[in-house]
């Protein structure tokens, strides 16, 4: 029997044989060899997947340079790890760091790969998180020393002698032997015994050996990365002259960064490198290759030419970035190579390129997973809040300064958040996003929740801008410092763009911090009486103040304090088209609180120099031709000149042509044009208006889905506009899909908790009456005698200014109501609602002013004498009335006692666009036009009292008469909510 067969230079010590149930067992006390026969990959048990060689599509990362990108940074790593010069001082790490999916993976392997065609020796070791021990450190040594043995055969020996000495050291846990001693003996000390012989060997003929670690920062033994580069510069220390190179790439994590940010590292930022050309070649090269893969591009390309175009890569390349990933993964997204079910039922890759520019790079996992780690920190929020929230990058001190915190606070935050964040290795650098997906990750709060960026914070950094306006005047005269480079980063900051944090907190300040700005732009002023800045910041925040309070005093001081601006800036200042639009957005604002006709006349005169000022393609263009139209469509409700109707026709749709399909604001400038070109139906009776706007406010119904705030503003329009056509055309499905659209709009402002505004509810029981002349069903009329109700209980109190109107049709419908049913309680009802319109219009003639006590008076008397004599029809609308006040929010006061709560305008950086949210609330007449409606009315009751036999005939006219005085004082988007009420 042959024991030791196949085996040489062995022998036996010891053994034993015995039979244990007929087989023969053999036992060696002690088995040694002069050499171990195995094959140093057998000894050693290296990781198959970890090397440049592996199988990327069953080894991720699966990365490597396209033909054509980043020429540049490779050939830059490639010269310098080819080097043959070996000095003192020379660099023998190099360190490139980048973001998420910059490409940092996709350089390491085109540097192996050019460093194999050369025929230069490299080993490599690709780190990955989550793939077993490919994320550990306890084998790369093992598995460095297999490869280098590969390509520098004359270190084989070297390192089966340093593992007969130590086995532990082939282990592939930790066993007693640190990361250190591993990469000692099985890679350094084997080298350097080879590179000490004197002799030249051919593999180091085409350069020296070069090592590439990438994704070091995907290990997960931090401690042992910190080891294993502390041991490396120690090395190249105690030997400067071996030719050797270690490449590693990574993110930026503080463990790796705090030990190769030394002097002998060469660091590299992967974003000094990165250009939105590789990008566009990238995207080149793919799409060549999907479009000849695909006959639907293809036959499209036949027809349309080129595809994409130029200028839709441009925005690919613009919306990705810089990072190569989300590259791949919108051109799979577009291609629909994602294998995935939830695709668009869009199937064509020319439909699916515009969905592609509003995806988000997927990172959200990262992001929430670096955020959460020093969300605990000192100043956490405020920091990550500033940093998203900022119009321009800062430096880490300016941060602090704007803050008014330390810059080591600054720094105690940003240094665990490398990885997503760009933090400057000088203090002269800002503080840059990885990629700017993370910003729209902190400021959606769906996305990040608690990590979320809140919007309030604009009101901190407003405030704080102000502040160190302030400091830095009483310190130095401002008027002689022109340019904001001279201050200090975060007080060029302050100055140029502190109006942009004042816009954007809109509706969050408290009133007490409007008071603080006040005090502080009141303080810059004074210190610096002859600057421009100062005039038109203060004028700002008196503005917002008078939007938050209503103050009808506070709008005319911003006026005041706007054309004290507009002096300081002449017509080749800069900054005067801007001044002359923030002056006429104000004027338009003081219009609509009280109707005097040379507000608006004036707002049109500087909105028309505004536009002239700013040609296309200027950026404040749009908003130009927006708040012009708005103006020129004010004054033709008040004058009915058809030229200012065809002119705001005009500019709204050049406005809607600057907003193309995936504009956020898109749907404003739909529903604009579709109410004006509404009001030149009305004017003109050209159905191809009423069609057109038909077709705009179902477009922007549609971009307006739920939970949309301006969808209600939509389904009313649309409904305005449905009913117009029902009257041309007598077509009950109009009058039917109009009803839906009102109820809807109700259901809508209802479930997102809001007190709904009358104007639906209005336009609803017009369209029931409507219905009701239709079809005669009864419960078309009880449903209309119920809206009328709630809009008295709920929306026009006593005093105010369409009570009266709505007094007369509640009466109108509760006629028609007992001519049906011959309900005698209707009438008693009726008679209750004449006498109190009659009685609350001769006190609205005699006292328009002092109405308190005598409003008072009246409401508690009708309401009293009207106690026990509701009819059945009415007993419906309680339970909605409830729903309606589910809120807790409280009735609106009267118009007669409270200001209008308008809000004035909703601007951006630039100015403002009125009108942009939502239906303002109606304004009180003057007391001169509320005589004036009031004698039309008793002048049709008088003749009612001459002519009994026409008085029921006549009845209605008279309130749309009244309801039409109304109607033509009220501000812009109440008039399109009431248009259907002027039959």
């Amino acid at each position: 029997m042959n024991i030791l067969g196949g085996s040489q230079n062995a022998h036996v010590e010891q053994i034993r044989a015995y039979q244990v149930d007929g087989a023969l067992h053999l036992h060696a006390a002690q088995l040694s060899a002069s050499e171990d026969t195995r094959s140093l990959p057998d000894i050693l048990q290296p990781i198959q997947n970890a090397s440049h060689t592996r199988d990327r599509k069953r080894s991720p990362p699966d990365s490597a340079c396209i033909r054509g990108t980043r020429p540049g940074v490779v050939q830059s790593v490639n010269t310098w790890a080819s080097s043959k010069v070996m000095v003192a001082g020379k660099f023998h790490i190099r360190w490139m760091h980048g973001y998420v999916g910059s490409g940092k993976s996709a350089i390491s392997q085109e540097v192996c790969d050019t460093s194999d065609r050369q025929e230069r020796p490299v080993v490599s070791f690709f780190f990955s998180q989550n793939a077993g021990d490919r994320s550990k450190i306890w084998r790369l040594a093992t598995t460095l020393a297999c490869q280098m043995a590969a390509v520098i055969p004359e270190t084989e020996p070297f390192i089966r002698t340093a593992v007969k000495a130590n086995p532990a050291l082939s282990s592939p846990d930790e066993a007693g032997i640190s990361v250190g001693a591993r990469m000692q003996r099985l890679i350094y000390g084997p080298f350097k015994a080879v590179v000490q012989k004197g002799t030249e060997f051919g593999a180091l003929s085409g350069g020296p050996l070069l090592i590439v670690l990438d994704g070091l920062d995907e290990c997960d033994n931090k401690d042992e990365v910190q080891e294993l580069i502390d041991g490396m510069l120690l090395f190249f220390d105690e030997n400067p002259l071996i030719p050797l190179r270690v490449f590693i790439t990574s993110r930026v994590e503080q463990h790796i960064k705090s030990h190769l940010n030394v002097p002998g590292v060469q660091l590299d930022d992967l974003v000094d490198h990165c250009s939105h050309d590789d990008i566009d070649t990238f995207l080149q090269i793919l799409f060549k290759d999907g479009c000849s893969r695909d006959s639907v591009v293809q036959a499209y390309v036949k027809q349309h030419g080129e595809w994409p175009s130029q200028s839709d890569r441009l925005k690919l390349v613009t919306h990705i970035g810089g990072s190569f990933i989300f590259a791949s993964a919108v051109f799979k997204f577009i291609m629909g190579l994602n294998n995935v079910t939830n695709l668009p039922t869009i199937q064509t890759p020319m439909d699916r390129l515009p969905l592609a520019l509003e995806m988000n790079p997927g990172l959200d996992g990262l992001y929430a997973e670096t955020l959460a780690r020093s969300k605990d920190l000192p100043y956490f929020p405020d920091i990550i809040s500033t940093i998203a929230l900022l119009e321009a990058p800062l430096p880490i001190a300016g941060i602090a300064e704007l803050l008014g915190i330390k810059t080591y606070e600054v720094v105690n935050v940003l240094v665990h958040m490398q990885a997503i964040i760009q933090v400057p290795r000088t203090d002269d650098l800002p503080v840059t996003l990885c990629h700017n997906s993370l910003r729209e990750f902190l400021t959606t709060p769906s996305r990040s929740r608690q990590l979320c960026a809140q919007q309030s914070h604009h009101v901190r950094l407003f405030l704080r801008c102000l502040e160190c306006q302030v400091g830095v005047r009483l310190q130095t005269d401002l008027g002689s410092l022109v340019d904001p480079k001279e201050f200090r980063p975060a007080v060029a900051y302050a100055v140029r763009y502190s109006l942009s944090h004042l816009i954007s907190g809109q509706g969050f300040f408290k009133l007490s911090e409007l008071d603080r700005a006040i005090q502080l732009c009141r303080e810059a002023a004074k210190i610096s009486p002859g600057i421009s800045y100062s005039f038109h910041a203060l004028a700002n925040v008196v503005y917002s103040r008078a939007r938050h309070t209503g103050s009808l005093m506070d709008v005319g001081d911003a006026i005041d304090l706007y054309r004290e601006a507009l002096k300081l800036r002449p017509l080749h200042n800069p900054d005067h088209p801007s001044s002359l639009a923030y002056l006429a957005n104000a004027l338009l604002d003081r219009y609509w609180r009280t109707g005097t006709m040379a507000d608006l006349e004036e707002a049109i005169l500087l909105y028309r120099q505004v536009l002239r000022l700013r040609p296309f393609p200027h950026a404040g263009r749009l908003a130009s031709l927006f708040n012009f139209g708005s103006a020129l469509l004010e004054r033709y409700q008040s004058e009915q000149d058809l030229a200012d109707l065809e002119e705001a026709i005009a500019l709204h749709r050049e406005a809607l042509a600057l907003r193309p399909s995936l504009h956020p604001d898109r749907p404003l400038s739909l529903n604009s044009l579709g109410n004006a070109l509404l009001d030149r139906y009305r004017r003109t009776r050209s159905m191809s208006d009423l069609e057109e706007a038909i077709s705009l406010h179902r477009q922007a119904l549609a971009l307006r889905s739920p939970p949309h705030s301006g969808r209600s503003d939509s389904l009313n329009n649309l409904g305005n506009a449905l009913l117009d056509r029902y009257r041309s055309t007598r077509m009950p499905t109009d009058l039917e899909e109009a009803i839906s659209h009102f109820r809807k709009a109700l259901e809508f402002e209802l479930s997102l908790h809001l007190r709904p505004r009358p104007a639906p509810l209005s336009n609803l029981v017009i369209c029931l009456r409507a219905m009701y002349e239709e079809s005669h069903a009864l419960s078309h009329l009880v449903e209309a005698i119920n809206g009328c109700q709630d809009l008295l209980d709920s929306y026009y109190p006593f005093g105010h200014a369409n009570r009266v109107g709505w007094l007369g049709r509640l009466a109108y419908l509760l006629k028609v109501h007992f001519d049906a049913t011959g309900d005698e309680e209707d009438l008693t009802y009726i008679k209750s609602l004449e006498e109190e319109k009659s009685e609350l219009s001769a006190l609205l003639i005699s006292n328009p002013v002092n109405l308190g006590e005598e409003l008072h008076a009246l409401a508690g008397r009708f309401q009293r004498k009207r106690y026990g004599i509701i009819p059945p029809c009415l007993t419906g609308c309680e339970g909605r009335r409830a729903q309606m006040f589910c809120t807790g929010i409280a009735p609106p006061q009267p118009l007669a006692r409270a200001a209008n709560n308008r809000h004035g305008l909703e601007s951006n950086a630039d100015d403002a666009e009125p009108c942009r949210s939502g239906m303002k609330e109606p304004k009180k007449p003057s007391s001169k036009k509320l005589v004036k409606e009031d004698e039309v009315s008793m002048i049709w009751k008088m003749m009612g009292w001459v002519f009994p036999g026409l008085f029921l005939l006549l009845f209605a006219c008279i309130f749309d008469l009244s309801l039409l005085v109304h109607f033509l004082h009220f501000p812009w988007e109440t008039r399109r909510a009431y248009a259907t009420e002027i039959d």
